[in-house]
Order: structure tokens, then sequence, then C-alpha cells
């Protein structure tokens, strides 16, 4: 059993090494998707934190649905951080968010705590 695991485990370090590094960034986002990142999102209003996402598992990138190419907007799902704090407060709520790719200045970021 030992042996059967450490030749599947060996089998699959060398195939990940042979992938270029596209397609092993795409395999690490994958495996993100699939486990979740205690990701924070900030909005910020010129220097100033205005918003603040926290607990967020990821941001996608929205597709029209009849045709399938992306729109200009991000979105996900966090626990809206009223008071700007960095801690999930019990009267602060998961809430779905939206954002423009092109007029929001924001930063994504895995919190670190």
């Amino acid at each position: 059993m030992k042996w059967t695991t450490l030749l599947l485990t060996l089998s699959l370090l060398l195939g990940l090494g042979a992938c270029t590094q596209e397609t092993q960034n795409k395999i690490g986002r994958e495996i993100n998707n699939w486990t979740g990142v205690s990701g924070v999102l900030e909005v910020y209003a010129g220097e100033k934190v205005v918003r603040r996402f926290i607990k967020v598992d990821k941001i996608s990138t929205a597709a029209g649905t009849a045709n399938g190419t992306e729109r200009p907007y991000r979105f996900g799902y966090g626990i809206l951080d009223a008071n700007l704090n960095g801690v999930a407060d019990s009267d602060e709520k998961k809430v779905y968010f939206e954002f423009s790719d092109y007029s929001t200045n924001y930063i994504f970021f895995e919190n670190p705590a």
C-alpha cells in the first residue's frame, strides 16, 4: 500500500514538473477554487479604504449567458466588514458584491492571519 502511494505521488510530481508555468498556475487556481481561499477585497476611494469584504473564497469574472464573452465586472461573495476592523463580527453578514474592472480601485489578497 505504501509503495503504491509513493509511486502515485512521484508520478504526479514528475507530471506536474513537465507542465508549463501557465499550466501549473492554472492547476493551482483550480485547487484554490476547490479548497477556497480566505481572501480580502479592499475597495479604495483615493488612498482610503471605503469597503472591505473578508472571507472571500474567490472573485469571478462575469460572462454573458448567451455568448459567453467576458463582461467588464467581477463578482463574489464575502462578509461585508462594515466597521473595517478586519474581523467578521456577529452583526456582519455574507453578501454578494460586484465591482467594475474599469473604474474600481481595489486590491484582492489572501488573508495572512
